[in-house]
């Protein structure tokens, strides 16, 4: 018998052991007996063929239907077609050449067998090509069945290779099955017989060679067991390490500088951000480290409406459309991504009106950085905007700065020059068309210069261009927005229609080419700060909040207006300040640290320019150390920490050189983007007097098990606002290609809510007057079968329904609503609706459907702008693939906005087996934007906690699912902590050390000391 780390060479054979290795990462016995089968086959069983996955190698029992040798080449070449059924779905097996005269004998209409294949499509039909396949029935020479070794035996589909398929892997398996009574079992035995587990030697033999399916359950639940308890021991030995190690408490002090920052505050902080800042000082209050992960402060408001506008690096985009990935501009002309999208349901929204005549929409909890005449900038909420909005003189008090200008480019051509441009539209009063609007800097100043050269007034540093109809007014505006400056629209004497426009810009965007204008003026850069006139109520409106990636935390909203989400951890590092300790805040990136340090300090004011720790001047200094700074800057950096003159640090990896000494480093503060290695928790451990304590922040909702195992040596923190309640929405996925009639009953089922006095959306992914550019990402088509390929004559490559479905161009909106009114919404008022339409006719066409004067509207995603219609209960997304789930889930959200509930479905050509039909059955199967995140994650699948993208090794969790086994993680979470703190090192368990030196290779080991 061999042991459990006998090389598989040694019992298998090379040949066997080299593709079980190469291909399945499976060497020694021990691998093979934790190779689970993925499912059993039961005698007679037919799997559902419907099922199966595109481009996969797989394993079906089916029945033979019909078989027939086709001639092809002229007669000169044949093929054999096989089909199978399983009475719900149909799957051809093609052979050819000289290989086709077994199966030809085998596989005879009738006979039951294992097939092995990669799945692929040939004339829109699934297909095997040369398949493996073993027989499960045979007919003797008497005509009486001879039952099969598979007789009355649930069969184990294991996951497999193309070079090799499950029924040899069960064979390997049954050469080394005997080996389990040698497997050492790691579950203590009080804690077996509490659970009522079987032994894992029984577990090994059942999940293997089970008779019935209780056996198969039997075995699962014992495996997940030993996963789960294994791994939580491992985490709980290190938190109880951590508990082990001395560190000095960071008790809250009385009127120190978090007392004055709290003082500054002009919001009270939510129940649950009290609650996790008890939390948080309880930990550092104690006297050894604390580590703890703070997730989902962005979920706990600071929304604005789905319509809001967000610059991106190709212009304005709706918050309705922003997505986890998005692209961003941030105010200080920084580009970040966004990194987490929370739905807020319905709010009450508010308008920010300013002194331009712009205006901004956003719920009371958001976050403004405004300024004060000269006494610096302040971060307030709309709430508290509103109550305090006019100054003693009755005159507005607060104004909000320009964004940083920023290169944009919306990939549209610009064949005329920019200036001439700006010279022919001021004499012929047409738009600024969208690829000069969102264009680079310097076309933009061309456009402008062009037209207040053609047109313009100037009176020393004042300018304006007169007598402009309101859509160019309106593009000029926009374009010395852009540009940082200033812009107003004031009605033109005696000209209905037509409006003049005051302009002001930087000094380094002088507005003319032939007219020099005085620099500064009397106004200074206070001409480029706007004003808060009026803060107007608007109604409720469904709204969101997003996180950006970025220091700041901060976005660039509509008109180029600077709106912010604030930082959670500062807070903590003042109160470690208070104690008398420093706190360090690590950055990936030198641009990242540079931005942190900017954020904190204007964020303090004049509270990061105190002196000394504690000194009764309530202040510290905020220092930056990154590896790239000059030489006297880095001196007096050094200095500073080394003293104690700077309480905060916020840096790169620049900090944990040798160089670098504390004078008592308190806290260390990361976000989710960076994880020390124990290298550098050995580093910063020998900055202070002792090891300092650690805060990890992520604004991403992270489900429990996930927290309770990738995180599992971290106390957890969640700030979480879940949606607020909304009208019921029914969604379904229509299968528009596989079904037909499910499409015809859907825009029945239009015609029968507008029967009802209500009406509906129709959203498609373009418009339609444009060129297709091939879709991003599509995949190159997958190799068919040499047969398939034969039979054509050409090379052997074929695409799957998937890869056809992608390359496809996507459905328009002019396409969809002339086939829609001609067709199956025929009588029905229809109308188009799509940002490319002018202004007027856009409004024209909202106005109409919001009263009601209009049935059905086909539009692009622009209908979450503006649109507002509680009478619309019908949504029909028109291939639904190519959405985000967060943007069909605020899609769904304009519908069931009413009394009526709502119906939203999800139109799509993809195949029932394809990773995108998955995405929307999940879509259609919650409506809360926290559990799709949940959904999305466990569609990603969680990997390996113990780092499998970190060390390249197979992932430690083979029977565990981290999504779905919520109750026994957290059971055995339980046990693995008591465990550990009757017995520490585990003496009384030899076999679970055992069991832990197995998991804990060297690679993971350095992985779990991570974080």
């Amino acid at each position: 018998m061999a042991a459990l780390d006998e090389p598989l060479k040694k019992i298998l054979g090379g040949t066997t052991a080299k593709v079980l290795a190469e291909h399945l990462d499976l060497h020694t016995v021990g691998d093979l007996l934790h190779h689970y089968p993925r499912r059993y086959a039961e005698r007679g069983e037919l799997t559902r063929l419907a099922d199966l996955p595109l481009d996969e190698h797989v394993t079906v029992v089916a029945q033979v239907a019909d078989a027939r040798v086709l001639k092809f080449n002229g007669g000169r070449g044949q093929r054999l077609e096989v089909t199978l059924t399983d009475g719900s779905g149909r799957l051809r097996l093609v052979f050819f050449g000289k290989g086709i005269h077994k199966p030809h004998k085998d596989l005879l209409p009738g006979r039951r067998a294992m097939f092995a294949g990669k799945v692929s499509v040939f004339n829109h039909k699934l297909q095997l090509a040369h398949p493996e396949y073993e027989l499960l029935d045979r007919t003797d020479d008497d005509g009486a069945d001879a039952v099969s070794a598979f007789a009355n035996q649930l069969m184990p589909i294991y996951p497999a290779c193309q070079q090799m398929a499950s029924w040899k892997i069960a064979k390997a398996v049954d050469a080394v099955l005997p080996s389990a009574q040698d497997a050492v079992d790691p579950l203590p035995e009080a804690l077996r017989d509490g659970r009522a587990l079987v032994p894992l030697t029984e577990a090994l033999l059942k999940i293997h060679r089970p008779a019935t399916k209780a056996d198969i359950a039997d075995a699962r639940s014992r495996l997940k067991w030993d996963e789960a308890f294994v791994l939580q021991v491992a985490l709980a030995r290190r938190r109880r390490a951590e508990t082990q190690l001395p560190a000095v408490a960071r008790r809250l002090v009385k009127d120190g500088i978090l007392d004055a920052f709290d003082a500054k505050l002009p919001f009270t902080l939510t129940d649950g951000q009290q609650k996790v800042s008890r939390e948080i000082f309880d930990d550092l209050a104690t006297e050894h480290p604390m580590h703890r992960l703070l997730q989902g402060e962005v979920g706990s408001g600071k929304a604005q409406p789905l319509d809001a506008l967000v610059l991106t690096p190709r212009g304005f985009r709706p918050m309705g459309e922003m997505a986890v990935g998005t692209e961003v501009v941030v105010p200080s002309g920084d580009l970040a991504v966004v990194d987490g999208v929370f739905p807020q349901g319905e709010r009450e929204v508010w308008r920010l009106v300013l002194s331009d005549g712009s205006t901004v929409e956003c719920d009371d909890e958001h976050l403004w950085i405004v300024g004060e005449g000269d006494g610096g900038e302040r971060v307030l909420t709309t709430r508290e905007l509103r109550a305090d909005l006019l100054g003693a003189d009755g005159r507005p008090r607060w104004s909000i700065a320009a964004a940083v200008p920023v290169d944009l480019e919306g990939g549209g051509q610009r064949p005329l020059d920019a200036y001439e441009l700006g010279r022919t539209l001021a004499g012929n009063g047409g738009r600024v068309p969208d690829a000069y609007r969102h264009a680079p800097l310097k076309d933009r100043l061309a456009v402008v210069q062009g037209l207040m050269d053609a047109a313009g007034a100037f009176v020393r540093h004042r300018a304006a261009f007169r007598a402009a109809p309101a859509a160019l007014a309106g593009d000029l505006a926009w374009l010395v927005r852009s540009l940082g400056g200033s812009a107003r629209l004031v009605p033109a004497p005696g000209l209905g229609g037509m409006y003049d426009v005051a302009v002001a810009l930087p000094e380094e965007f002088p507005l003319s080419r032939e007219t020099a204008l005085a620099p500064g003026g009397p106004l200074g850069d206070a001409r480029f700060r706007r004003t808060i006139e009026a803060i107007e109520h608007v109604g409720r409106k469904p709204v969101q909040c997003i996180s950006v990636a970025h220091p700041d935390h901060a976005y660039v909203t509509d008109h180029f207006t600077v709106t912010h989400n604030t930082m959670v951890a500062l807070r903590a590092m003042l109160g470690v300040v208070d104690s008398g300790g420093q706190a360090a805040m690590l950055a990936p990136t030198e641009v990242l640290a540079q931005q942190h340090h900017r954020s904190i300090t204007e964020m303090m004011g004049e509270l990061a320019e105190g002196g000394m720790l504690g000194g009764a001047e309530r202040g510290t200094k905020v220092v930056l150390l990154t590896g790239s700074m000059g030489a006297a800057a880095r001196r007096q950096a050094l200095l500073d920490l080394v003293t104690g003159e700077a309480g905060i640090v916020v840096g790169t990896h620049a900090l944990i050189e040798d160089k670098v000494q504390f004078h008592d480093l308190g806290l260390v503060v990361v976000d989710e983007q960076h994880r020390f290695g124990v290298e550098q928790r050995d580093a910063l451990r020998g900055k202070g007097k002792q090891p300092p304590h650690l805060l990890v922040m992520t604004a991403t909702p992270i489900p429990r098990t996930v927290a309770m195992t990738v995180f599992g040596d971290l106390e957890t923190s969640v700030l979480d606002q879940l949606p607020a309640g909304r009208s019921p929405i029914a969604s379904h996925v229509v299968p528009a290609k596989d079904k037909p009639h499910f499409l015809a009953r859907a825009w029945e089922r239009v015609r029968e809510e507008v029967a009802a006095g209500h009406q509906g959306y129709v959203v498609c992914p373009r418009i339609g007057d444009e060129e297709e550019d091939p879709p991003k990402g599509t995949k190159k088509g997958a190799a068919a079968s040499k047969g398939a390929a034969a039979s054509k004559g050409a090379a052997a490559k074929e695409s799957s329904p998937e890869d056809v479905a992608e390359k496809r161009p996507s459905l328009a909106v002019l396409d969809i609503a002339e086939q829609l009114t001609t067709g199956p919404l025929d009588g029905l008022r229809v109308a188009v609706l799509h940002g490319r339409m002018a202004p007027d006719d856009k409004d024209d066409v909202m106005r109409r459907f919001a009263a009601g004067e209009l049935d059905v509207l086909v539009a692009t995603t622009v209908i979450e702008v503006g649109v507002n219609v509680p009478n619309a209960t019908a949504m029909v997304i028109m291939d639904a693939d190519r959405f985000g789930v967060s943007q069909l889930h605020q899609l769904r959200g304009r519908v069931g906005r009413g009394a009526a509930p709502g119906l939203c479905l999800l139109v799509s050509e993809m195949p029932e087996a394809s990773p995108a039909r998955a995405r929307l059955a999940a879509v259609a199967g919650t409506l809360d934007g926290f559990e799709l995140s949940r959904i999305d994650l466990e569609q990603r699948r969680e990997g390996d906690v113990l780092g499998q993208a970190q060390s390249g090794v197979r992932s430690s969790l083979r029977m565990l699912a981290v999504i779905d086994d919520e109750e026994v993680i957290a059971a055995a979470r339980d046990e693995a902590t008591e465990l550990v703190a009757a017995d520490p090192g585990l003496a009384g368990y030899p076999e679970l050390r055992i069991a832990l030196s197995a998991l804990l290779d060297d690679e993971r080991e350095q992985y779990l000391d991570k974080g």
